[in-house]
């Protein structure tokens, strides 16, 4: 069956009429102050992105306190210092907007007798209902056992930014990696310079701190540099060409059958960043205008 819902085309599955059971699904809670935040109560997941955060205050104090404040270059300080302050606070914002970003849940308890009727199904359409959440399933959504909600277009769920990447906040997951790879790739260009530097000169002159304890504070911000550089430039080299794609990381773990229509890559990118192309993309702060972008295009 080829026909759409008012609102996004359904999950083409047959299923008798019976089997929805709306009876079984209380209508969905009325939205209180309280919801217009986004914010999953996961232990794991806040531990982590208070890590997350602790780890880049650490590269700050290293990069800032250990090699650019005591450097005799004043230009060398100025210039390196603003840059990695400006990617770090790019990330930390990055971050912040794909933690608090709604990610693209589905109503929950949605799928209700009057909803049901309220789509004004033509007969034999059919669409289908998560039985975790009690909701209607658009196409492409997922059901998150940690977020207990169904998202749309959902890539995975990511502990570091304690919520799911999914169709409203893909943008600001992806510039938190590349961010994170840029930050991390500079304090090692920095650290090998510092390293040279010391081996010059007199190591009780390169640091404010004794020559040990800036040796370990260096090593330590090395092999944090290092380890997320390779595991942000991979992620961010994944979530790239996800886009490009069009196919998210579930959907190619369970190999699901392609039922949308085929775009240009160009076009994806301009889906998941905005549209038309512009600076803001690089921004944290602006939110997708998907404009002439079509989010759900379908094969009729």
């Amino acid at each position: 069956l080829k026909s759409e819902s008012p609102a996004h085309r359904t999950r083409d599955i047959e299923r008798q009429a019976g089997y929805l059971k709306p009876e079984h699904c209380a209508p969905p809670p009325p939205r209180t102050g309280s919801d217009t935040m986004w914010f999953i109560r996961d232990g794991c997941g806040i531990v982590c992105g208070v890590i997350t955060w602790i780890l880049v205050f650490y590269a700050e104090f290293v990069v800032v306190f250990v090699m650019l404040l005591p450097a005799k270059n004043v230009a060398y300080s100025l210039i390196n210092g603003a840059l990695f302050n400006g990617l770090a606070f790019l990330a930390l914002a990055s971050h912040a907007r794909a933690m608090c970003t709604d990610p693209g849940a589905v109503p929950k308890g949605n799928a209700t007798k009057e909803f049901i009727e309220s789509l004004q199904l033509k007969p034999g359409q059919v669409v289908y209902k998560c039985p975790k959440c009690c909701s209607i399933k658009p196409d492409r959504a997922h059901h998150c056992s940690v977020c207990k909600r169904c998202i749309k277009k959902m890539d995975h769920h990511c502990p570091w930014v304690n919520n799911c990447v999914g169709e409203n906040n893909q943008k600001y997951f992806v510039l938190f990696t590349m961010y994170i790879a840029l930050i991390s790739f500079h304090a090692l260009i920095m650290v090998a310079f510092h390293f040279v530097f010391c081996f010059e000169e007199d190591w009780s002159k390169c640091s404010s701190f004794s020559p040990p304890a800036t040796v370990i504070l260096l090593i330590l911000l090395c092999f944090e540099g290092l380890l997320f550089l390779i595991f942000t430039a991979v992620m961010f080299g994944t979530q790239v060409h996800s886009i490009c794609t069009d196919e998210t990381g579930i959907e190619q773990l369970k190999k699901e059958e392609r039922r949308w229509a085929k775009k240009s890559k160009w076009m994806n990118m301009k889906v998941v960043f905005g549209h038309p192309f512009s600076i803001a993309w690089l921004s944290p702060f602006a939110t997708p205008d998907h404009g002439k972008a079509d989010v759900y295009q379908y094969i009729v």
